[in-house]
């Protein structure tokens, strides 16, 4: 940042003065939150590994927002014994507009840095709002997987259905597993922060000028 920021000033509508450096500050921020939260998108969000006496090492299968990466074959030939859909089934939808919509949720807080009044807050809506919507449809998803057996399959009578943990430890069946949300999703909520405190600095910045346009009218 330029360090004659500090010493230009912008004059107000009705006289008053404040250093440039006042709106330059949430644009950056602003800015840095985009960059964060599309980052994000290239990094994994979510990842459950299954413990078994003949899998002491465990089968893991990480999820990105736009595809699924570990042992998902050796995974799905497991659950076609219980006549469940193979895992990338599901959020099929999710996963193919997820890349153009992180961008797009970028570009909106690009936007709202050259909109100077409280329109701004509703152009970052939607990326605020991402992490918890992931969380939501994980869980759907995976609540609709787990429900997905089908009872006259090789197995499928054997065990009842299902809702794999989001975070944390559970059981299915004989195998023990492990969920845990990865560097993607916590990326987003640093950015998810990181606008937050940009929005904060953005209405410090851009406030007065609208009262100040208000009271010179």
């Amino acid at each position: 940042m330029n360090p004659l920021a500090s010493d230009l000033k912008v004059m107000l509508p009705d006289g008053t003065s404040r250093p440039l450096l006042t709106y330059l500050m949430p644009s950056a921020v602003l800015m840095l939150a985009a960059f964060l939260l599309m980052l994000s998108m290239f990094l994994p969000y979510w990842s459950m590994t299954m413990f078994a006496p003949q899998y002491p090492k465990g089968l893991k299968v990480e999820v990105f927002v736009n595809r699924l990466v570990g042992d998902v074959q050796e995974i799905d030939a497991l659950n076609h014994y219980l006549g469940m859909p193979p895992l990338d089934e599901g959020g099929k939808l999710e996963r193919q507009i997820s890349m153009a919509g992180i961008i797009v949720l970028g570009l909106l807080l690009m936007a709202a840095v050259f909109v100077h009044n409280k329109w701004a807050a509703a152009l970052a809506l939607p990326a605020l709002t991402f992490p918890f919507i992931f969380l939501a449809d994980l869980y759907w998803i995976l609540y609709t997987y787990g429900h997905s057996i089908d009872p006259t399959s090789a197995l499928g009578g054997a065990i009842a259905p299902f809702t794999p943990p989001l975070v944390g430890e559970g059981v299915i069946a004989q195998f023990r597993t492990i969920a845990r949300l990865e560097i993607g999703f916590w990326m987003a909520i640093v950015a998810l922060l990181v606008l937050l405190a940009g929005l904060w600095l953005h209405r410090a910045a851009y406030k007065p000028v609208v009262e100040a346009r208000q009271k010179n009218n």
